[in-house]
């Protein structure tokens, strides 16, 4: 019995330093290859970080196109705020992009870099199709109704500006707002094509179904009712139908097919 258990010992000690063998033998270099991969790795990564965070990739060059009403030097002042401290190559596009979206007459803009020192910035801007009056002045504002900045010079092309923009927030203001801009926007090519644009100040679009013209005759102001449509042809008889009578009646209403003087009160 001593020896069979004496010889069962040796065999099992053989057999565990023989897996024990083969067990090192793999799993030794696999633990060196893999700790060999993860300091390689570390290392090329913070070589990398330094590398993009070198003074080569320092914004130098910032470019800005499509911008025509949008202010290219408050562009140029954001993306250098955004970007001089992380340099070209770490910049934050999407922040950068979403920062400029806020500024006037940015619709949306497309940021991208330029290696190894400059960023490039694409700008889609939104159009003005009215001027409109609100309670802290008059601003463009867009086919989507959306206000775009305050109005400081005269807009040529823009001749004059609406009354009765509803300030709201509501789905029915949306709604309205936007009829007052198709409406602005009817008017102003009839009265172009009659070239009556210029003798028009203001128009009311308060109540859509009435709207008002804003005119001048004899030094007074004179309010023009227009009809739902055939603007330029109801500016042109009222305004024929004013001449020389703005000190006496201070308004031409539209009743069926005729125009009737309002006179003024004393």
């Amino acid at each position: 019995m001593t020896t069979r258990s004496t010889a069962s010992l040796k065999s099992r000690s053989v057999k565990t330093k023989k897996s024990s063998g083969r067990f090192g033998k793999f799993f030794l270099p696999f633990f060196l290859s893999f700790c060999i991969l993860v300091c390689l790795s570390a290392l090329g990564f913070l070589g990398f970080r330094t590398a993009t965070a070198s003074q080569f990739f320092d914004v130098s060059l910032i470019e800005v196109r499509g911008a025509a009403r949008a202010s290219k030097v408050d562009i140029e002042r954001l993306v250098s705020m955004q970007s001089t401290k992380s340099g070209v190559w770490n910049a934050d596009l999407p922040e950068i992009k979403a920062k400029i979206e806020k500024l006037p007459f940015v619709k949306t803009a497309a940021v991208s870099r330029i290696l190894p020192n400059g960023l490039r910035v694409s700008i889609d801007e939104r159009i003005p199709h009215a001027i409109v009056r609100v309670s802290s002045g008059d601003y463009f504002v867009d086919d989507e109704c959306v206000q775009l900045a305050r109005v400081e010079n005269p807009e040529p092309s823009l001749p004059f500006v609406m009354l009765g923009w509803d300030e709201s927030k509501s789905p029915q203001a949306d709604k309205d707002n936007a009829a007052r801009v198709k409406m602005y926007q009817k008017m102003l090519a009839e009265w172009q094509q009659f070239d009556l644009a210029s003798r028009v100040k203001m128009v009311n679009l308060a109540d859509l179904s009435a709207p008002r013209a804003i005119t001048e005759d004899s030094g007074q102001v004179v309010a023009i009712e227009l009809g739902r449509d055939g603007f330029g042809e109801h500016l042109k008889r009222g305004i024929a139908a004013i001449v020389g009578k703005g000190e006496i009646f201070d308004a031409v209403n539209l009743v069926g097919a005729n125009m009737i003087l309002s006179p003024r009160r004393k």
